[in-house]
């Protein structure tokens, strides 16, 4: 079977079980058409890859999927749920977390704290149980701390607990983000630019856990400009181009696709 059969022509859809499944998505600002009747499905168990040239509608689909933005038109499924124009609180309690391409560093707070920022549902939340169960709130609490904590140990950044998470570098803050999502225990983690700024060993740390966190059932929607990170672990690859999805496929046969040599990787970076 040659490589070119190995890539579809637009999306591949129908998958067996998928975490995620958006249909016709649209989404306009005034004139501009960010996405154009987008369709896109993501396998449970898969780390798929999506890539596309500047102002491809990237970001614009991360946000559409992941209830930042209201779609015009369109529809979006997680595990089989209708999230379609829900807020992202909503959308992550049915098990989609999204991380973001430049993460915030939050004010007044450790970097253990700020991995709490992560989980939902907690009894704390409301405050009635403040007055009713104090010991249950506390024993969460307590929990939750033991859990940041073991986050941070896995991800080899434990010594950094204590500090003002303001203080952390760049590549630092995306192992916190990192953390912070799988505090929420999430089915499906959708990444924005994981390793942008990042120095090529903390990359390559980076490529490690996610590995090790698919291989342990936590699905992956990663959006990457650095081709070899995303060639190494995605499959498929989805591209995209001028707002909808131009072609789907194994890496090494899109890398090779004539349609996407024109559309990206033969054209200017982003």
């Amino acid at each position: 079977m040659s490589e070119q059969s190995l890539v579809s022509d637009g999306p591949v859809l129908g998958k067996d079980d998928p975490v995620l499944r958006a249909e016709g998505l649209e989404k306009r600002f005034g004139g501009l058409v960010a996405t154009d009747d987008a369709s896109i499905e993501v396998e449970r168990g898969t780390i798929t890859g999506l890539i596309g040239p500047n102002g491809a509608g990237k970001s614009t689909l991360f946000n559409l999927v992941s209830g930042f933005y209201e779609p015009d038109a369109g529809s979006v499924s997680v595990n089989g749920v209708d999230v379609t124009g829900q807020k992202p609180h909503a959308i992550a309690d049915q098990g989609m977390i999204r991380t973001f391409q430049t993460p915030r560093k939050p004010e007044g707070m450790t970097v253990r704290e700020a991995l709490l920022v992560g989980p939902h549902n907690q009894t704390g939340e409301s405050i009635i149980p403040l007055f009713t169960s104090p010991s249950t709130v506390e024993q969460e609490e307590r929990r939750s701390l033991e859990q940041a904590q073991e986050m941070l140990e896995r991800f080899e950044i434990g010594d950094l607990a204590t500090q003002p998470a303001t203080d952390l570098s760049g590549g630092q803050m995306k192992l916190v983000e990192l953390a912070r999502g799988m505090m929420a225990e999430p089915d499906l983690l959708l990444l924005d630019e994981p390793v942008a700024g990042v120095n090529p060993v903390l990359a390559d740390k980076l490529a490690g856990f996610i590995e090790e966190l698919n291989e342990e059932g936590i699905t992956f929607l990663i959006i990457e400009h650095d081709m070899n990170f995303i060639m190494r672990l995605a499959d498929p690859i989805i591209v995209l181009n001028q707002g909808s999805v131009l072609v789907e496929g194994p890496p090494e046969a899109v890398r090779s696709d004539e349609r996407v040599i024109d559309a990206y990787l033969g054209g200017p970076s982003e």
